[in-house]
């Protein structure tokens, strides 16, 4: 910026003059470069939940999309992120359908987010914008190979969603309570943003409690857990 502040400073700050989680939003995935997540492992309060958008994996369609990263370039960025926090999560947006993708390139998009593991992906089918390059890209895509490319998606990362909230069974995390849920149980999250349903009391709203995670829920979008200390402020 032109006061040479960057966005890694302004983390940083919010990190040490906030008492409060520091959780990040949307990130484009060259924005995590090492030093800056070695700088980000250092604050206790910082989540480590990163949403780094992906868009696809296929190298020529993100080449088509004018994404300035290779997936060998995403993949090493995820790399890093678990080599320097403990327990992260990754979530990421994917869109299938994008003119021109053909099904050996869906695959091949497919497999790579098979591979990352994500805890969550946020799938969307291409839609056409007038005035885009993209609109009046040829080769478009019919509404009905769309949505069968994005159920094929679903079905799989339903898949690594579950199997990132089994690998966090067992483990005693402190967990944010934010409100009570349609099941009668409270509902948080856990620093890497891992929700949890668990037996707790109107006045834990708003603050942390250390919760052992105990199982799945059978519809495989979140954890229940027991909560095995007293409460603390958040």
């Amino acid at each position: 910026s032109d006061n040479g502040l960057t966005f890694a400073d302004a983390v940083a700050t919010a990190c040490e003059t906030a008492d409060i989680r520091i959780r990040l939003g949307s990130l484009e995935p060259e924005a995590m470069d090492l030093a800056t997540l070695q700088r980000f492992s250092q604050y206790k309060n910082f989540c480590p939940q990163f949403h780094l958008a992906l868009q696809s994996g296929c190298d020529a369609t993100l080449r088509r999309m004018n994404r300035h990263y290779t997936t060998a370039e995403y993949a090493a960025i995820v790399k890093n992120i678990r080599d320097v926090f403990e327990n992260p999560s990754l979530t990421t947006d994917v869109m299938v359908g994008f003119p021109g993708e053909t099904e050996a390139e869906f695959h091949q998009s497919l497999s790579f987010v098979e591979s990352i593991g994500f805890a969550k992906v946020h799938i969307f089918p291409y839609s056409r914008r007038p005035g885009t390059v993209a609109d009046k890209a040829p080769d478009q895509l019919s509404p009905a190979v769309k949505k069968e490319r994005a159920a094929r998606m679903a079905q799989a990362t339903h898949q690594s969603t579950e199997a990132f909230f089994r690998s966090q069974l067992g483990r005693t995390e402190p967990v944010l309570i934010e409100t009570r849920s349609k099941d009668g149980y409270y509902e948080g999250y856990t620093m890497n943003y891992t929700p949890v349903h668990l037996p707790a009391a109107p006045e834990h709203i708003n603050h942390i409690l250390p919760v052992r995670l105990t199982a799945l829920d059978p519809s495989g979008t979140f954890c229940l857990g027991t909560c095995v200390d007293a409460v603390k402020d958040s």
